[in-house]
């Protein structure tokens, strides 16, 4: 190996040691405020506890890149693992890696504790940065770029558990104390245009730069053509004054304007306002990590289910936009804006973590399209034509979750920073899932 090739190596296994240390220092983060009971509470199926994400997070790293590598600690030994029985517990739904402890008894998992938790990741976090300081080859360095980002999504998930864990206390206790920093920016809604046609969608293979700049999930790929018609989208999403109206016209009430799931989902479980909302002598209010609030009309409406993003856009005449017609519009979007760019900075991303807030436009772009609220589109999740999971048990991460599932875009205030965010990101949830930051923007 040449001088040159051994100074590109260093430099690669120097840049992606700062990227992974840099993230599992986030997730230790944001559980500094919890203690050690909330941090093992599970407040329902589709949930995990705190502690459960810290140790999966770090399950991984051990499963798919320690153990099957060889990889060897500071006194080069092969790796062994700091307890045997967390291949099991904390293994989440890879059925060819083995078995797992049932989901929606996460919460029973009083042991291990917070502490012997916080040991393992700096048992794993240990091994991995020696490992990551000799330099790894480019398939090892994709490998972690996909814990990584496996990693933060884990982030946002355990901002959005927790938030339900606290807000289902009757105490409504706050996970922070920091005020709402920013001053609410309404304006008016407006529609921006869009020429339909055959335009392409998805993620555009990069070659060169460290493997963490390089990535997207596979579900992101392949590029391919769509046909678009011409369409308008709003510059930005649906406020919760706007949805206050609503509200006030009766659209919990009128089932003409409501998918029949939809409305039987309402009849069934007493909805009336998004998740967390509360009226009190005509004064409404939100529960929010900070505790409860006076609602904001001019924050970004959250904590909608699919169902209630679409009855509001019925009742406004609208609909939701496709995923295609979406992405479209962002990158667009982004190309126009390309001085100041469409992604929030890590700080204001840090800031939001709080609670979603109408930004300016000149801190998110001129149409908000990332970083804000996830928004729900009109597309079921499927696969794109000529998608191929991966081989091997990493297949199992995105491909078989493909039925029953809407696609959301955007980001939310609760997605960690702007290199976790991109206009081909697609996520996914069932139709009646409030419990993420998910809004609605307009289309027609």
């Amino acid at each position: 190996m040449s001088v040159i090739q051994q100074a590109t190596l260093r430099s690669r296994a120097a840049t992606l040691l700062d990227r992974y240390q840099h993230v599992r220092k986030m997730s230790q983060r944001l559980v500094e405020s919890l203690s050690p009971e909330d941090a093992a509470v599970q407040s329902m199926p589709d949930a995990s506890p705190a502690k459960w994400h810290l140790a999966h997070t770090t399950w991984f790293f051990e499963t798919f890149l320690l153990k099957p590598r060889g990889a060897s600690g500071s006194v080069g030994n092969a790796y062994r693992s700091p307890n045997a029985a967390f291949e099991v517990l904390f293994n989440s739904y890879y059925n060819t890696v083995g078995e797992q402890h049932p989901r929606p008894q996460r919460g029973l998992l009083s042991r291990p504790s917070f502490d012997e938790v916080l040991a393992y990741r700096a048992a794993v976090d240990e091994v991995m940065s020696d490992w990551l300081v000799a330099g790894v080859d480019p398939e090892t360095a994709d490998l972690v770029a996909i814990g990584l980002n496996h990693e933060q999504q884990h982030q946002e998930l355990l901002l959005t558990d927790i938030k339900h864990a606290l807000g289902g206390n009757p105490l409504e206790p706050a996970y922070r104390s920091d005020p709402r920093e920013d001053a609410t920016v309404t304006r008016r809604l407006t529609w921006t245009e869009h020429a339909g046609g055959v335009q392409e969608i998805g993620h555009r293979t990069r070659f060169g730069g460290d493997a963490f700049e390089r990535f997207a999930f596979d579900n992101e790929s392949p590029r391919h053509e769509v046909l678009l018609q011409d369409y308008e989208i709003a510059d930005r999403p649906v406020t919760s004054g706007e949805f206050l109206a609503f509200i006030a016209d009766g659209g919990y009430e009128t089932p003409t304007l409501w998918l029949s799931e939809g409305w039987a989902t309402v009849q069934r479980e007493g909805w009336f306002a998004p998740l967390y909302w509360a009226s009190h002598d005509g004064d409404w209010s939100e529960y929010t990590t900070a505790g409860r609030t006076p609602l904001d009309p001019g924050a970004p409406v959250t904590h909608l289910s699919y169902y209630e993003a679409d009855a509001f856009a019925r009742w406004s005449g609208a609909r939701l936009p496709t995923e295609a017609e979406w992405e479209n519009a962002c990158a667009a979007s982004i190309e126009a804006d390309a001085p100041t760019g469409a992604f929030a900075d890590e700080r204001l991303t840090r800031r939001r973590a709080i609670q979603p807030t109408a930004a300016a436009p000149d801190e998110q772009g001129p149409q908000q399209f990332l970083g804000g609220v996830w928004e729900w589109t009109a597309s079921p999740y499927t696969p794109y034509p000529g998608y191929k999971p991966a081989p091997g048990a990493l297949g199992e991460y995105n491909g078989k979750f493909m039925v029953n599932q809407q696609v959301l875009r955007g980001g939310s205030c609760a997605t960690p920073s702007r290199d976790h965010v991109r206009p081909t990101y697609r996520n996914f949830f069932p139709a009646p899932a409030r419990w993420q930051f998910s809004g609605v923007r307009l289309a027609r």
